[in-house]
């Protein structure tokens, strides 16, 4: 690590022994103090975030509400106010300003559609106003959660100046020229501003353009693709994926952007040819390319959290896919209580064979990259131990993960989605599992290559389930136990002679996902709860006690499907260890020796059924609070500085990390049961 750290510590703000949160407020993120929620507030408290975390402004260095004099009269000028470094929260220390307004809603085409400074110029009479008056302001903030208006503030011999930016300094440091831009400080982005910036991308295109969704979606993967195939290039090579602070305002910047990035996006092409088909381009105005290379080229993305890129990114393919053929996305907090209970380890190979947008090969990745972080003495803070564990990464990525997806476009996402979670391309193949090893899709070859049957030591899945979607192809069919019909003898089961006509995929793919696992592997799959409770599926869980051992079961609530896809669908996470032939066979001869097995029932997710957060109360109904600690490492003047914010937030209503929790406590006891 640098030589050069400092650390800053900054305490937490107003009443320490403010322990729960009346309704309808929400903790100011700047005082720390409780203040009535709003939806310009909540625009608000974004912005503040971001300027900590993306932009290194320390909270002392704020204030929010700050009043001063316009047109003669004292009023309140700023929603939030910036001072110079430590300076008293005085006018002639303020040197940045905000102004906020509660985000917009969407359009009859579902999108917003987005304005340049001119078309919402009547909106900034009051920030010009307050820089104006304010001698040592320099830069401006407009915004109403999904536009952000920059401005640099000129002042010339006659008259007072605004020039439109695509962005304002980060704390300590200038714009600089177009020239040096592209040698600018990638910063790393905080989650919920990068989620923002991805739906500015997708209106912009969708709002603007007058793109369908889909359309608009893949002119954004292809960006998303050429700035990350440019983040992998050699140190001593120039950046392309670049954009000038004043670039995108005028025809000669926004060629200019135009000349840099076309060129990179054939040498994309060239390079995934197996996921490009060669003919793809840049359908997009001069005016909406630029706009969305000023969007992203200011992040970091190698260094910007895996959950962050993640979480922005499903909610850009949720958009455009959402339960067409019983694909319903896994929530968030599922797939994490899947991988911390399986916890793949480094040099396993991992296979989701209905991998959707890669939701749980994403999580494995972000597990492993904590486990590495952790065993670096910088925590992956240090540019060579970042570097090096980045590399590792990759490396293991393009060994050891796989996945694989009837739908195309998925297929597609999926590969988008590990790029940016690791820069690396794992192995997805597009082909019918349920089929494999036979099939005619293009992804049949390899995966029969990479990942045959057998091969697998950990996998996790949420197949498509219903009954509406059933399997019906007697080729299919034929290759399965569990299609076949089933006698009642006595009290087992014995395949009897036949094929059912139809079986749901659900079912099929219990099997199937079994025959993917080596001996001993691991898997975890999502399955609605008649499966593991109905009579007449009892055959599917004799069979499955034959060929596996049990590891664990935990209980969903309703409202993790109701959130995703509105649909009432009770289920649950089945965790199975795969047994070996020998321990398949003393199964026949003397059934299983008791073993104990972790059962858990998840009451609450964290969301209610539309989707909002749930936040813990106690016995009075009021939120409960609890202390945070945020870092956020910038350099100052050429000093690398950590800062360190205490603040309390409200507790997200969330049973799945305790079950985590209890599950490794569990295993720590009670060794897995099997070879």
């Amino acid at each position: 690590m640098s030589n050069d750290l400092a650390v800053e510590e900054i305490d937490q703000a107003g009443d320490d022994e403010v322990t729960s949160l009346e309704e309808g407020k929400i903790l100011d993120y700047i005082t720390g103090d409780p203040v009535k929620d709003s939806a310009k507030e909540q625009v608000r408290q974004r912005i503040a975030r971001a300027l900590f975390h993306e932009y290194g402004i320390s909270v002392e260095d704020m204030a929010r509400d700050f009043k001063m004099k316009i047109d003669g009269r004292k009023k309140k000028g700023a929603d939030i106010a910036i001072f110079a470094p430590g300076e008293a929260h005085t006018v002639e220390n303020l040197r940045r300003i905000v102004v906020c307004e509660k985000e917009p809603k969407k359009g009859s085409k579902g999108a917003y559609k987005m304005r340049d400074h001119e078309q919402a110029k009547k909106d900034f009479a009051l920030l010009h106003a307050a820089m104006t008056e304010a001698d040592g302001c320099a830069w401006g903030l407009w915004t109403n959660g999904l536009e952000l208006f920059f401005f640099e503030k000129e002042v010339t011999r006659f008259d007072v100046k605004f020039h439109p930016r695509a962005d304002w300094p980060l704390s300590g440091e200038t714009l600089g020229s177009r020239t040096v831009h592209s040698h600018a400080t990638l910063r790393r982005a905080d989650p919920e501003m990068l989620r923002i910036a991805f739906r500015r991308c997708h209106n912009f295109i969708h709002g603007n353009e007058g793109m369908p969704k889909d359309a608009a979606f893949w002119q954004f993967l292809y960006l998303i693709f050429a700035k990350m195939h440019d983040e992998r290039r050699p140190r001593d090579e120039e950046p392309r994926f670049w954009a000038g602070p004043t670039e995108q305002f005028d025809a000669k910047g926004r060629g200019a952007i135009r000349a840099r990035i076309e060129p990179l996006f054939e040498e994309v092409k060239s390079k995934y040819s197996d996921i490009f088909r060669g003919n793809e381009e840049i359908t997009l105005s001069d005016r909406a390319l630029a706009f969305m290379v000023s969007e992203l080229a200011k992040y970091d993305f190698r260094r910007t959290d895996v959950d962050a890129k993640g979480a922005a990114y499903q909610e850009i393919v949720g958009t455009n896919l959402r339960g067409d053929r019983g694909q319903y996305f896994t929530p968030r907090g599922a797939i994490n209580l899947m991988v911390q209970m399986l916890n793949p380890q480094p040099g396993e190979r991992v296979l989701d064979p209905s991998c959707g947008t890669g939701g749980f090969l994403v999580a494995t990745v972000n597990h492993w990259l904590e486990k590495f972080n952790a065993e670096t003495e910088s925590g992956g803070a240090d540019t060579d131990d970042f570097l090096s564990v980045a590399e590792h990464i990759r490396e293991l990525v393009e060994s050891n993960i796989f996945g694989a997806d009837f739908d195309p476009f998925l297929v597609r996402a999926t590969t988008m989605n590990l790029m940016m979670a690791a820069g690396a391309k794992a192995k997805i193949s597009h082909m019918d599992s349920l089929a494999f090893p036979k099939g005619h899709l293009s992804g049949v070859p390899i995966a029969k290559e990479t990942f045959p049957l057998g091969s697998i030591d950990v996998l996790m899945t949420n197949p498509p389930f219903g009954s509406e979607i059933p399997i019906t192809d007697p080729t299919i069919l034929g290759d399965y136990d569990l299609a076949a019909k089933w006698d009642k003898d006595g009290d087992a089961y014995r395949r009897g002679d036949g094929l059912q006509t139809s079986v749901a995929p659900e079912v099929l793919f219990i099997q199937r996902a079994i025959e993917w696992l080596k001996p001993g592997g691991r898997m975890g799959i999502v399955l609605p709860n008649g499966i593991l409770g109905n009579p007449g599926d009892e055959y599917i869980r004799e069979w499955v006690l034959r060929h596996c051992w049990v590891l664990a079961s935990v209980e969903l609530p309703v409202e993790v499907f109701k959130a995703e896809a509105n649909v009432n669908i009770l289920t649950s996470l089945l965790f199975l260890k795969r047994k070996t032939q020998q321990e398949v066979q003393a199964t026949d001869l003397s059934g299983d020796p008791d073993y104990p097995i972790f059962m858990a029932v998840a009451d609450k997710v964290g969301l209610g059924p539309r989707g909002d957060v749930i936040y813990k109360r106690g016995p009075d109904g009021i939120e409960l609070l609890e202390e945070v600690e945020e870092r956020e490492r910038i350099r100052i003047n050429g000093k690398s500085v950590e800062r360190v914010l205490r603040r309390k937030q409200k507790i997200v209503d969330d049973d799945l990390p305790e079950i985590a929790r209890a599950y490794s406590d569990f295993r720590k006891t009670t060794p897995e049961p099997g070879l």
